[in-house]
């Protein structure tokens, strides 16, 4: 295919690069920012084009701006009559869907979203690990997005246009939020004597450890720890000593972890027994 790039940032350079490497032919790109440019053509030696010069050039735009702009992008297409029948339109947001694009009914173009489920640090990083990474596609022309990830080395996943933004809230919690929690987690080793840099690398193993626990057996098998085995005493003291900023937070959590707990035993053939559940459950709702 004939490809185009509008927005030089780190997954479209990267895009880019990989379908390329496919057999695509990326005919060029577009961007506002000169430091993306010639970050982009020190991996693409493509040239920057106008607008009017690149969309009647290709068959496939990817435009992977920020979310913001996205819209913009395809109103300008329209108010600059830049449409060509039957070209399909890409961007890679993974909270919007892809009829955002669709900017006037009757656009006689192809609207699709493949959205690469990976945080990526850079150009470099991307190129990486983009192959194996999720992607989660919808739109009108799954199939092509089908074989677009097929050749980027990706797995695709068919998602739900209506409930696309759980599926962001999703990726965000098993991303941004492992972060936060990773944070949560240094700050109470602090608490006991144990600082910063020093706190975080003892705590990764851990959380690798888990990530492997996940991935070896997944869920809720990977719960372990005291609600997992019912450990009111323990549950308590952590209760008794909490910061109180930081109760709410483990209780939340608390819960769902109790609700993975009792699937965990549902599988393994048993139950908790009634009065631990029940206290377990009374601690972590308390206002």
């Amino acid at each position: 295919m004939k490809f185009g790039i509008i927005g030089a940032g780190i997954v479209g350079t990267a895009l880019a690069v990989r379908l390329t490497e496919a057999g695509h032919e990326c005919v060029g790109v577009h961007t506002r920012s000169r430091l993306s440019y010639e970050r982009f053509r020190s991996y693409v030696n493509k040239d920057h084009f106008l607008l009017e010069e690149l969309v009647p050039a290709v068959e496939f735009l990817f435009i992977t701006t920020q979310d913001g702009m996205i819209r913009s992008i395809a109103e300008t297409l329209v108010a600059k009559d830049l449409i060509v029948p039957r070209q399909v339109w890409i961007h890679c947001s993974g909270s919007l869907p892809s009829a955002v694009l669709r900017v006037q009914e009757e656009l006689p173009v192809r609207c699709l979203s493949l959205h690469p489920l990976q945080a990526f640090a850079s150009v470099d990083n991307a190129l990486t690990i983009l192959s194996g990474t999720h992607f989660g596609i919808e739109g009108e022309e799954e199939e092509l997005g089908e074989g677009i990830v097929k050749d980027l080395g990706g797995i695709s996943h068919s998602i739900l246009a209506d409930q696309k933004t759980l599926y962001h809230a999703g990726a965000v919690v098993a991303s941004n939020y492992l972060a936060v929690l990773a944070s949560i987690a240094v700050e109470l080793f602090a608490e006991a004597g144990i600082q910063g840099e020093e706190a975080l690398a003892s705590l990764l193993p851990l959380m690798k450890g888990t990530l492997s626990n996940l991935e070896q057996v997944g869920l809720p098998q990977a719960l372990t720890g005291p609600i997992a085995r019912g450990d009111v005493q323990v549950v308590q003291g952590h209760l008794d000593q909490l910061p109180p900023k930081l109760i709410e937070v483990y209780k939340g959590l608390g819960l769902k972890a109790l609700d993975l707990g009792e699937s965990k035993r549902a599988i393994q053939g048993f139950t908790y027994p009634s009065e631990e559940l029940n206290r377990l459950k009374s601690l972590l709702s308390a206002r």
